[in-house]
């Protein structure tokens, strides 16, 4: 049984927010050794999980008013996911409560510098995939100043109407699409690429890895990716290609940054970190170069640390991290 949130009368008139997201939520359970399988793990660290949730947090670590709109299931570990969100700074407002599914929980493993393989916990109808148009406080949708949302939550109904009502709601500012692939996650490829192609003249903004924007635009080479997402309707197209740094590009300009160098502890919530980068630039109204270098090592930040959420950076901490970099 669902308990959405009512449609009307729920929510307090916020001041605007700089930024809401909407998709996964849930418990991220890390092992406290590293370069050991998960059947040889011996403890393991809880921490807050779900891609957007940690894009919010991360932008909220930057002085952002964030809301994340997502759902969790009538237990414990969803208790522990609506106190993380709130004692990161994150308006949970808007996290419903599902009676049934459980609370989703993502087990990984960590093999130092680049190989962490994530085992998803989430059944076939996860809480964060309920959400439906009825949760949504499109008012404030509408007002935010940047919007993010994740392939992901187009996996499934009635989380893919709900994205799409959200997104016929916003009126200005940015709309970011995380082009967020999780294989396990879809019946296919070509689904999820169906989803893209349908939600890309939505967004102005698109970011993704190699593998995603060849699932979203079914080119992988980073240039020609980018023009691809232009051509499809976006006006800052952002390409991560790992070791080799990040491309970007609008209509007028594109920047190359190269990889921050760390030792990478757990490369898993880089990307969010990213996120929230991306999300503080975009608002503050950075030049593209600038944004994309931050955003940069904001996530080699996380990368360096075993956490995800809880490791998320201060802009201070990231700026310390360019000036050594450069010095």
């Amino acid at each position: 049984m669902q308990t959405p949130l009512p449609a009307e009368g729920r929510w307090a008139r916020p001041a605007v927010y700089d930024l809401i997201t909407i998709g996964r939520c849930g418990v991220d359970v890390y092992p406290l050794q590293t370069g050991v399988g998960l059947a040889d793990v011996e403890t393991f660290g809880k921490f807050l999980g779900g891609s957007p949730t940690n894009v919010a947090v991360a932008a909220a670590r930057h002085g952002l008013r964030s809301a994340v709109i997502t759902a969790v299931g009538a237990d414990p570990f969803g208790e522990f996911v609506r106190r993380a969100i709130r004692g990161f700074g994150v308006d949970d407002a808007y996290v419903s409560t599902i009676e049934g599914p459980p609370t989703p929980v993502t087990f990984c493993e960590i093999f130092p510098p680049d190989h962490f393989p994530i085992y998803f916990y989430r059944g076939e109808h996860p809480p964060d995939l309920q959400i439906s148009p009825s949760f949504l406080d499109l008012d404030a949708i509408g007002d935010a100043g940047l919007f993010w949302f994740s392939l992901t939550g187009l996996s499934q109904e009635p989380s893919a109407a709900a994205h799409a009502a959200a997104l016929s709601a916003r009126r200005s500012g940015w709309t970011v699409f995380d082009l967020d692939y999780r294989p396990t996650l879809w019946p296919s490829r070509e689904a999820a690429h169906e989803a893209a192609r349908q939600a890309l003249p939505y967004a102005n903004v698109a970011v993704g890895n190699l593998d995603e924007v060849e699932t979203a635009v079914g080119v992988r080479d980073p240039e020609a990716a980018a023009q691809a997402l232009l051509d499809a309707g976006v006006k800052v197209a952002i390409v991560k290609m790992g070791p080799e740094g990040v491309f970007a590009r609008t209509s007028e300009e594109s920047a190359l940054v190269e990889p921050v160098e760390v030792k990478v502890v757990n490369g898993i919530g880089a990307g969010d970190a990213f996120g929230g980068g991306v999300c503080l630039g975009l608002l503050r109204g950075w030049p593209l170069e600038r944004t994309i270098r931050f955003a940069n090592a904001a996530g080699a930040f996380v990368a360096a640390r075993l956490a995800c959420a809880d490791a998320m950076p201060t802009t201070p901490e990231v700026e310390q991290l360019l000036n050594g970099v450069r010095s």
